[in-house]
């Protein structure tokens, strides 16, 4: 025996509330004026009652009737509004946009896009996480993460929204007038640099260089360790020592000859800041439209 749905029969008995006939209800549904009324009927032995006075000129409510619209018209309105608002959030930014950054990617990437995005998409929620581990952003719960390109998973698409930098070794104008410019990588042996500490990995970074098309990488020497980028470049501008840096995060600095870059014929490949997500979000409005002001930002 064929299982009867509760909703049976409600669109039939609403449309033909709204057209006041079987054959303009079966008009407006596409459908034959028997499949209409056989759906009523159905419908009306379910609930042991009429719906409908039918005469040969108008069809009106009975009393059963009256009390099943007074009930099921503003459901039937919230529904319609609900699907009508999914339909929508298809094509238009909704809901909330939960970002994992790099902290150091913030001054050059989410602050300068974020006044002009609220402006676009006031409706749009927005929830930014700052941290620099390498958290999984599907397993977090988040919809995008934004940091350098070397540290991104391969399996993610990543879209580029920052203008590309090189990594640079820097030092203060008065380091260099006393302890002289390293001319090779292996001069760093020498000097007196500050080292970083990453967050995220727990370990000193390793400076790295290109010479010839093959790779080096340097443990540099020095008695100062930090794990924040603004401290890491405010010691190198006191002249406590030189820094490995990229030129984008030391722009500042650089303008305004607090720092000098050094080293630069050894400079590795240009890198950048990039949006990530896993493909199967690639369509969602809210990114696609977060990602379309960061892309515009970056050029």
């Amino acid at each position: 025996m064929a299982r009867s749905d509760s909703f049976d029969g409600l669109s039939e008995f609403l449309a033909i509330v709204r057209q006041g006939s079987f054959r303009a209800a079966a008009i407006e549904l596409g459908v034959t004026a028997g499949a209409v009324s056989q759906a009523l009927q159905t419908l009306e032995r379910r609930l042991g009652l009429p719906l409908f006075q039918r005469t040969t000129r108008r069809v009106s409510l009975t009393e059963a009737g009256e009390r099943l619209l007074a009930q099921l018209a503003p459901a039937a309105d919230a529904i319609t509004t609900t699907l009508d608002e999914l339909t929508q959030s298809r094509a238009r930014p909704s809901g909330t946009l939960r970002l994992l950054v790099q902290r150091v990617a913030i001054p050059h990437v989410v602050t300068p896009i974020m006044p002009d995005f609220r402006k676009a998409w006031p409706d749009l929620k927005i929830e930014i996480t700052v941290e620099d581990s390498r958290q999984e952003i599907v397993a977090g719960g988040f919809d995008a993460g934004i940091r350098i390109g070397e540290y991104i998973d391969r399996d993610m698409v990543a879209v580029r929204v920052s203008p590309s930098f090189n990594w640079l070794v820097m030092g203060a104008p008065s380091y260099l007038a006393v302890h002289g410019r390293p001319q090779i990588p292996e001069d760093i042996a020498q000097h007196e640099c500050i080292r970083y500490r990453r967050p995220d990995f727990g370990d000193v970074y390793r400076w790295e260089f290109e010479r010839e098309g093959q790779a080096l990488s340097i443990d540099p020497p020095g008695s100062l360790v930090v794990s924040d980028p603004e401290l890491f470049r405010a010691l190198a501008v006191e002249g406590l020592g030189l820094i490995y840096t990229s030129n984008l995060m030391s722009a500042r600095e650089l303008a305004a000859g607090l720092l000098e870059p050094v080293l630069e014929a050894f400079s590795p490949s240009r890198d950048a800041f990039f949006i990530y997500f896993p493909r199967t979000s690639r369509n969602q409005p809210k990114l696609r439209a977060f990602v379309e002001a960061c892309a515009r930002g970056a050029r």
